[in-house]
Protein backbone atom coordinates (compact mmCIF):
# COMPACT_ATOMS: atom_id res chain seq x y z
CA UNK A 1 0.00 0.00 0.00
CA UNK A 2 1.79 3.11 -0.92
CA UNK A 3 1.42 6.64 1.27
CA UNK A 4 -1.36 8.44 1.96
CA UNK A 5 -1.54 11.94 0.43
CA UNK A 6 -2.48 14.62 3.06
CA UNK A 7 -2.36 18.70 2.57
CA UNK A 8 -1.25 20.36 6.07
CA UNK A 9 -1.08 24.17 6.50
CA UNK A 10 1.02 26.55 8.75
CA UNK A 11 2.47 29.47 9.15
CA UNK A 12 6.29 29.44 8.43
CA UNK A 13 7.99 28.38 11.99
CA UNK A 14 11.21 27.56 12.89
CA UNK A 15 9.80 24.27 15.01
CA UNK A 16 7.85 23.45 11.61
CA UNK A 17 10.67 24.15 9.35
CA UNK A 18 11.86 20.41 9.39
CA UNK A 19 8.13 19.35 8.34
CA UNK A 20 8.24 21.85 5.62
CA UNK A 21 11.43 21.00 4.33
CA UNK A 22 10.71 16.73 4.21
CA UNK A 23 13.69 16.62 7.18
CA UNK A 24 11.17 14.97 8.96
CA UNK A 25 8.82 12.38 7.60
CA UNK A 26 5.39 12.03 8.95
CA UNK A 27 5.39 7.70 9.00
CA UNK A 28 2.73 6.34 6.14
CA UNK A 29 2.36 9.92 4.69
CA UNK A 30 2.60 11.64 1.55
CA UNK A 31 2.90 15.25 2.94
CA UNK A 32 2.03 18.32 1.06
CA UNK A 33 2.79 21.38 3.60
CA UNK A 34 1.76 25.03 2.96
CA UNK A 35 2.72 27.94 4.25
CA UNK A 36 0.55 31.08 4.70
CA UNK A 37 -0.34 33.81 7.12
CA UNK A 38 -2.74 32.39 9.68
CA UNK A 39 -5.52 34.60 8.73
CA UNK A 40 -5.56 33.37 5.28
CA UNK A 41 -5.21 29.44 7.04
CA UNK A 42 -8.26 29.91 9.78
CA UNK A 43 -10.74 31.41 6.79
CA UNK A 44 -10.17 28.79 4.32
CA UNK A 45 -10.22 26.01 6.84
CA UNK A 46 -13.17 27.15 8.56
CA UNK A 47 -15.10 28.54 5.76
CA UNK A 48 -14.08 25.77 3.42
CA UNK A 49 -12.55 22.88 4.64
CA UNK A 50 -9.60 23.00 2.17
CA UNK A 51 -6.85 20.96 3.90
CA UNK A 52 -6.84 17.40 5.85
CA UNK A 53 -4.95 19.25 8.50
CA UNK A 54 -3.61 23.08 9.82
CA UNK A 55 -3.25 25.25 12.38
CA UNK A 56 -6.35 26.76 13.74
CA UNK A 57 -6.84 29.45 16.22
CA UNK A 58 -7.78 27.67 19.44
CA UNK A 59 -10.73 30.01 20.08
CA UNK A 60 -12.11 29.39 17.04
CA UNK A 61 -11.53 25.76 17.62
CA UNK A 62 -13.56 25.51 20.28
CA UNK A 63 -16.67 27.73 18.70
CA UNK A 64 -16.83 25.11 15.44
CA UNK A 65 -16.51 21.98 18.28
CA UNK A 66 -19.42 24.11 20.30
CA UNK A 67 -21.67 24.55 17.33
CA UNK A 68 -20.66 20.95 14.84
CA UNK A 69 -19.76 22.60 12.11
CA UNK A 70 -16.61 22.59 10.69
CA UNK A 71 -16.11 18.85 11.88
CA UNK A 72 -12.28 19.22 12.96
CA UNK A 73 -10.26 17.05 15.65
CA UNK A 74 -7.29 18.34 17.16
CA UNK A 75 -3.63 17.26 18.35
CA UNK A 76 -1.90 18.76 21.01
CA UNK A 77 0.45 20.77 18.81
CA UNK A 78 0.52 24.28 19.58
CA UNK A 79 2.84 26.24 17.11
CA UNK A 80 2.25 29.63 18.49
CA UNK A 81 2.04 30.83 21.74
CA UNK A 82 2.84 33.85 23.59
CA UNK A 83 1.60 36.48 25.79
CA UNK A 84 -0.98 39.45 25.27
CA UNK A 85 -0.58 42.33 27.62
CA UNK A 86 1.35 44.16 24.95
CA UNK A 87 -1.28 43.87 22.57
CA UNK A 88 -3.55 46.55 23.75
CA UNK A 89 -3.00 49.91 22.17
CA UNK A 90 -4.41 53.16 23.29
CA UNK A 91 -4.47 55.98 21.25
CA UNK A 92 -2.61 58.85 23.89
CA UNK A 93 -5.41 61.48 23.97
CA UNK A 94 -7.91 58.81 24.87
CA UNK A 95 -7.20 59.81 28.64
CA UNK A 96 -5.95 55.76 29.39
CA UNK A 97 -3.03 55.08 31.74
CA UNK A 98 -3.64 52.39 33.01
CA UNK A 99 -6.13 48.98 32.69
CA UNK A 100 -9.47 50.58 35.10
CA UNK A 101 -9.42 53.10 32.41
CA UNK A 102 -10.61 51.00 29.27
CA UNK A 103 -14.21 50.91 31.79
CA UNK A 104 -16.34 52.96 29.34
CA UNK A 105 -13.95 53.44 26.20
CA UNK A 106 -14.71 52.20 22.72
CA UNK A 107 -12.30 49.63 22.11
CA UNK A 108 -11.53 47.72 18.59
CA UNK A 109 -10.91 44.32 18.03
CA UNK A 110 -10.18 42.83 14.69
CA UNK A 111 -13.06 39.80 15.24
CA UNK A 112 -14.99 39.38 18.68
CA UNK A 113 -13.91 35.64 18.43
CA UNK A 114 -9.75 35.72 18.04
CA UNK A 115 -7.85 34.27 20.36
CA UNK A 116 -5.96 37.03 21.43
CA UNK A 117 -9.11 39.23 22.22
CA UNK A 118 -10.55 36.43 24.58
CA UNK A 119 -7.05 35.90 26.67
CA UNK A 120 -7.03 39.96 27.06
CA UNK A 121 -10.57 40.13 27.86
CA UNK A 122 -9.73 37.02 30.59
CA UNK A 123 -7.09 39.05 31.92
CA UNK A 124 -8.49 41.97 31.65
CA UNK A 125 -11.18 40.94 33.98
CA UNK A 126 -9.61 38.41 36.31
CA UNK A 127 -6.57 40.34 36.67
CA UNK A 128 -7.93 44.09 36.65
CA UNK A 129 -11.59 43.84 37.26
CA UNK A 130 -12.24 45.50 33.90
CA UNK A 131 -15.50 43.20 32.38
CA UNK A 132 -16.47 42.82 28.40
CA UNK A 133 -20.00 44.26 29.23
CA UNK A 134 -17.78 47.38 30.72
CA UNK A 135 -16.26 48.86 27.37
CA UNK A 136 -18.13 49.13 23.49
CA UNK A 137 -16.87 46.93 21.16
CA UNK A 138 -15.78 47.95 17.72
CA UNK A 139 -15.02 44.91 15.18
CA UNK A 140 -12.98 45.34 11.68
CA UNK A 141 -10.28 45.04 9.69
CA UNK A 142 -6.98 46.23 11.54
CA UNK A 143 -5.41 47.05 8.40
CA UNK A 144 -7.54 46.48 5.27
CA UNK A 145 -11.06 47.38 5.58
CA UNK A 146 -13.89 44.77 4.93
CA UNK A 147 -13.22 42.04 7.39
CA UNK A 148 -15.64 40.20 9.47
CA UNK A 149 -16.17 37.70 11.85
CA UNK A 150 -15.67 33.55 10.35
CA UNK A 151 -18.20 32.76 12.74
CA UNK A 152 -21.79 34.36 13.92
CA UNK A 153 -21.90 35.19 17.43
CA UNK A 154 -24.63 34.87 20.16
CA UNK A 155 -23.42 37.12 22.69
CA UNK A 156 -24.55 38.22 26.13
CA UNK A 157 -27.24 41.08 25.74
CA UNK A 158 -25.02 43.12 27.66
CA UNK A 159 -21.82 43.10 25.38
CA UNK A 160 -22.34 45.23 22.88
CA UNK A 161 -19.94 44.52 19.70
CA UNK A 162 -20.27 46.91 16.28
CA UNK A 163 -18.93 46.38 12.96
CA UNK A 164 -16.71 49.49 11.91
CA UNK A 165 -18.02 51.21 8.79
CA UNK A 166 -16.82 49.29 5.83
CA UNK A 167 -14.76 51.93 4.09
CA UNK A 168 -12.00 51.92 7.08
CA UNK A 169 -10.05 50.15 9.53
CA UNK A 170 -9.76 50.28 12.81
CA UNK A 171 -5.42 51.09 12.81
CA UNK A 172 -7.33 54.94 10.94
CA UNK A 173 -9.49 55.15 13.61
CA UNK A 174 -7.26 54.44 16.46
CA UNK A 175 -5.09 57.11 14.93
CA UNK A 176 -8.02 59.38 14.52
CA UNK A 177 -9.21 59.26 18.36
CA UNK A 178 -12.89 57.51 16.51
CA UNK A 179 -11.82 54.80 19.12
CA UNK A 180 -9.70 54.77 22.32
CA UNK A 181 -8.19 51.45 22.21
CA UNK A 182 -7.23 48.62 20.01
CA UNK A 183 -6.82 44.81 21.05
CA UNK A 184 -4.77 43.06 18.38
CA UNK A 185 -2.50 39.89 17.30
CA UNK A 186 -0.54 42.33 15.26
CA UNK A 187 0.90 45.16 16.24
CA UNK A 188 -1.11 48.25 14.21
CA UNK A 189 0.87 49.77 11.41
CA UNK A 190 0.36 53.40 13.22
CA UNK A 191 2.84 52.04 16.08
CA UNK A 192 5.31 50.53 13.74
CA UNK A 193 5.82 53.40 12.05
CA UNK A 194 6.45 55.81 15.06
CA UNK A 195 3.01 57.74 15.37
CA UNK A 196 3.02 59.27 18.30
CA UNK A 197 -0.71 59.49 19.03
CA UNK A 198 -0.95 55.20 19.39
CA UNK A 199 1.13 53.44 22.29
CA UNK A 200 0.96 50.49 24.26
CA UNK A 201 -1.54 50.40 27.43
CA UNK A 202 1.59 48.41 29.33
CA UNK A 203 4.67 50.51 27.74
CA UNK A 204 6.93 48.20 29.54
CA UNK A 205 5.01 44.80 28.74
CA UNK A 206 8.06 41.93 28.93
CA UNK A 207 8.09 43.07 33.17
CA UNK A 208 4.22 42.79 33.43
CA UNK A 209 4.32 39.69 31.41
CA UNK A 210 6.81 37.97 33.03
CA UNK A 211 5.11 39.06 36.58
CA UNK A 212 2.17 37.40 35.00
CA UNK A 213 3.44 34.25 34.17
CA UNK A 214 5.55 34.02 37.99
CA UNK A 215 1.95 34.58 39.34
CA UNK A 216 -0.13 32.08 37.20
CA UNK A 217 1.99 30.08 35.16
CA UNK A 218 0.30 30.49 32.12
CA UNK A 219 1.83 30.99 28.89
CA UNK A 220 -1.23 31.16 26.42
CA UNK A 221 -1.99 29.01 24.14
CA UNK A 222 -2.91 30.88 20.77
CA UNK A 223 -3.06 28.13 18.00
CA UNK A 224 -3.39 24.56 18.03
CA UNK A 225 -3.25 21.63 15.02
CA UNK A 226 -6.62 20.35 13.94
CA UNK A 227 -7.64 17.68 11.48
CA UNK A 228 -10.65 17.53 9.61
CA UNK A 229 -13.42 14.56 11.37
CA UNK A 230 -13.71 12.86 7.99
CA UNK A 231 -10.07 12.44 7.04
CA UNK A 232 -9.19 11.65 10.84
CA UNK A 233 -12.28 8.82 10.58
CA UNK A 234 -10.44 7.58 7.43
CA UNK A 235 -7.45 7.13 8.55
CA UNK A 236 -7.40 7.20 12.53
CA UNK A 237 -3.60 6.39 12.95
CA UNK A 238 -2.74 9.65 11.10
CA UNK A 239 -3.11 11.97 14.44
CA UNK A 240 -0.68 10.03 16.62
CA UNK A 241 1.85 10.41 13.41
CA UNK A 242 1.54 13.96 12.98
CA UNK A 243 1.79 14.67 16.35
CA UNK A 244 5.25 12.30 17.00
CA UNK A 245 6.70 14.31 13.35
CA UNK A 246 5.71 17.93 14.91
CA UNK A 247 7.32 17.17 18.17
CA UNK A 248 10.02 15.68 16.45
CA UNK A 249 10.46 18.87 13.79
CA UNK A 250 10.71 21.10 17.68
CA UNK A 251 12.84 18.62 19.05
CA UNK A 252 15.40 19.53 16.09
CA UNK A 253 14.80 23.29 16.16
CA UNK A 254 15.05 23.62 19.91
CA UNK A 255 18.38 21.98 19.69
CA UNK A 256 19.53 23.96 17.33
CA UNK A 257 18.85 26.47 19.22
CA UNK A 258 20.58 25.28 22.37
CA UNK A 259 23.71 24.61 20.95
CA UNK A 260 23.77 28.38 19.43
CA UNK A 261 23.16 27.51 15.75
CA UNK A 262 21.39 30.49 15.10
CA UNK A 263 22.75 31.89 12.36
CA UNK A 264 19.69 32.64 10.89
CA UNK A 265 18.16 34.57 13.51
CA UNK A 266 19.01 38.38 13.03
CA UNK A 267 19.23 39.79 16.30
CA UNK A 268 22.12 40.16 17.99
CA UNK A 269 21.58 39.14 21.70
CA UNK A 270 19.11 36.46 20.86
CA UNK A 271 21.42 33.70 22.94
CA UNK A 272 21.41 36.16 25.58
CA UNK A 273 17.58 36.86 25.70
CA UNK A 274 17.05 32.92 25.47
CA UNK A 275 18.92 32.28 28.52
CA UNK A 276 17.13 34.60 30.45
CA UNK A 277 14.38 33.21 28.97
CA UNK A 278 15.35 29.86 29.90
CA UNK A 279 15.29 30.96 33.74
CA UNK A 280 12.07 31.87 33.75
CA UNK A 281 10.62 28.64 32.28
CA UNK A 282 13.10 26.06 31.76
CA UNK A 283 13.74 23.99 28.45
CA UNK A 284 10.38 22.16 29.04
CA UNK A 285 7.95 25.46 29.86
CA UNK A 286 9.27 27.25 26.94
CA UNK A 287 7.42 25.32 24.09
CA UNK A 288 5.44 22.31 25.20
CA UNK A 289 3.51 20.23 23.23
CA UNK A 290 1.26 17.49 24.85
CA UNK A 291 -0.93 17.92 27.35
CA UNK A 292 1.02 17.83 30.63
CA UNK A 293 -0.18 19.64 33.82
CA UNK A 294 1.24 22.94 32.93
CA UNK A 295 -0.77 22.67 29.16
CA UNK A 296 -3.78 21.84 30.67
CA UNK A 297 -3.81 24.30 33.27
CA UNK A 298 -3.75 26.74 30.03
CA UNK A 299 -6.32 25.26 28.04
CA UNK A 300 -8.61 24.66 31.29
CA UNK A 301 -8.04 29.01 31.28
CA UNK A 302 -8.77 29.28 28.09
CA UNK A 303 -11.95 27.35 27.90
CA UNK A 304 -13.33 29.04 31.08
CA UNK A 305 -12.48 32.25 29.42
CA UNK A 306 -14.41 31.07 26.50
CA UNK A 307 -17.68 30.11 28.28
CA UNK A 308 -17.54 32.97 30.53
CA UNK A 309 -17.51 35.34 27.37
CA UNK A 310 -20.35 33.58 25.72
CA UNK A 311 -18.00 32.26 22.83
CA UNK A 312 -19.44 28.34 23.98
CA UNK A 313 -22.46 27.09 25.28
CA UNK A 314 -21.10 24.51 27.54
CA UNK A 315 -17.18 23.74 28.84
CA UNK A 316 -15.87 20.92 27.32
CA UNK A 317 -13.55 18.30 29.04
CA UNK A 318 -9.67 18.52 27.54
CA UNK A 319 -10.48 14.61 26.45
CA UNK A 320 -13.43 15.33 24.20
CA UNK A 321 -10.88 18.29 22.45
CA UNK A 322 -8.18 15.90 20.72
CA UNK A 323 -8.14 12.49 19.06
CA UNK A 324 -7.86 9.28 21.53
CA UNK A 325 -4.84 8.60 20.58
CA UNK A 326 -2.98 11.45 21.27
CA UNK A 327 -3.79 11.36 25.04
CA UNK A 328 -2.08 8.43 26.00
CA UNK A 329 1.42 7.42 25.17
CA UNK A 330 2.87 3.77 24.79
CA UNK A 331 5.75 2.29 27.04
CA UNK A 332 8.68 -0.04 26.51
Amino acid sequence: MGKVAITVATAPYGRTEALRTGAVQVEGVDLHYLCMSVEEIFWRMLRHQEFDASEMSLSSYLIARDRGHPQLIAIPVFPFRTFRHGSIFINTASGIRAPADLRGKRVGVPEYEITASVWIRGILEHEYGVRPQDVTWFSGGEEEPGRTDKSRLELPPEVVVRPIPPHTTLDAMLVAGEIDALVAARMPRSLVEGDPRVARLFPDYRTVEEAYYRKTGIFPIMHCVCLRRDVHERHPWLAKNLEKAFSEAKRRWEEALWRGAVEHIAIPWFLAELEAELKVFGREGLWPYGLGPGNRKVLETFIDYSYEQGLIRRRPTIEELFAESTLDQFRV
